[in-house]
């Protein structure tokens, strides 16, 4: 994707091979700043303090960490520590063990002295297949967005509009996005699409990151409070919603940002289609119940009584929401399950939110 007109992926190498550099996303909306990674400690404190985030990038960024690792001590003993650093940084997000678990199983069988160089080819392998997959997963939704401005269209409507919850869009990924990948193919063929972009409250990411990609790339949007999609969708202003996963059980359920869950109540009430864009490696196939087996980060409290924004000075400053004293709990996850999903958008094609609909898709994890 362009910033500015300047194609960006949101992790690469450094120029010199020896560190990787990320957008500390952080910073944005208002700041653009690039940050180098040049160790292990430095990846795993860029998963665990939010300068990337999203399951795929979380993904790529941990694979990049034991490459950066491997490049300090080749050694199954360092590597393994790194493995174990790594993991402990985001409980929920499934991309992340997956990630780790294709390093150790490409490193295990190279030679100490060839595996820097066997694991920085291994991530970067890791950062291309994202991206291959969040592109496919942006042609199969398209689909589904021409399909829904047809029917707008009959209505009278002069916009398809789109709801989507969090930011699983490019800044999510290596590039493309899965939510958002259909978005920005919908809008590249020419389709009149037009987002609204719930602010995702307790961090904000749909207003600090999501509005600010589709500003980037000028597709139209509005940013909404949290509550307000059940009130557009009553008012027939929304035709299809269309969000992320941080994992999916193999059932089809899905667990995705805070507030996914309400979302997909209020578009089950008002007959809107709702919809779960989702790379493979985001499928835990070892899960059945993501009520019950998904483990739901709860972040610092922090996050939930203060706010950080930009003041008439044009600084960006950080303030307290919350009376002294009083107690804020941070759930960062919740789950949705497959009852109230219209359908997964995978690399592969589109399937019903099923043991059986994946099934028929993934045949080899059957």
């Amino acid at each position: 994707m362009k910033i500015d007109g300047v194609p960006y992926r949101t992790i690469w190498p450094a120029a010199d091979g020896a560190a990787v550099e990320i957008i500390d996303q952080t910073r944005l909306p208002h700041e653009f700043v690039t940050v180098r990674l040049d160790t292990l400690a430095d990846a795993a404190h860029a998963i665990k303090a939010m300068l990337v985030r999203g399951a795929p990038l979380i993904g790529a960024t941990a694979a990049y960490g034991m490459a950066l690792a491997a490049r300090a001590n080749p050694s199954d003993l360092a590597l393994t520590v790194a493995y174990n650093v790594l993991h402990a940084t985001r409980p929920t997000a499934i991309n992340l063990k997956w990630a780790l678990d294709e390093m150790i199983k490409a490193l295990g069988p190279v030679p100490e002295p060839e595996r820097a160089a066997a694991a920085f080819a291994r991530a970067a392998a890791i950062a291309d297949e994202d991206v291959a997959i969040c592109s496919a997963i942006g042609d199969h939704g398209a689909r589904l967005i021409a399909e829904a401005w047809e029917k707008a269209k009959a209505k009278g409507a002069s916009r398809v509009n789109v709801l989507t919850h969090c930011n699983a869009g490019w800044l999510a990924t290596v590039d493309w996005g899965t939510a958002l990948a259909p978005v920005y193919k919908a809008f590249d063929a020419g389709l009149p699409v037009h987002v609204w972009v719930d602010e995702t409250r307790p961090r904000n990411q749909g207003a600090a990151l999501t509005a600010r990609e589709l500003n980037w790339h000028g597709v139209p949007h509005t940013v909404i409070a949290d509550n307000t999609g059940g009130h557009l969708m009553q008012h027939g202003e929304v035709d299809i919603v269309i969000v992320g996963t941080d994992r999916t059980t193999r059932g089809g359920d899905v667990c995705n940002k805070i507030g996914t869950y309400l979302k997909a109540l209020a578009a089950k009430d008002n007959g809107v289609p709702f919809h779960v864009a989702l790379p493979s490696p985001t499928i835990d196939w070892t899960v059945a119940d993501g009520v019950k087996e998904i483990p739901i980060e709860q972040r610092d409290p922090r996050e939930q009584s203060h706010i950080a924004g930009k003041d008439e000075a044009g600084r960006v400053v950080e303030v307290q929401l919350v009376p002294d004293g009083s107690a804020a709990a941070n759930y960062a996850f919740d789950v949705t399950p497959a009852r109230l999903v219209t359908g997964l958008i995978t690399e592969r094609g589109v399937c019903a939110a099923s043991a059986e609909g994946l099934r028929a898709l993934f045949p080899e994890k059957a």
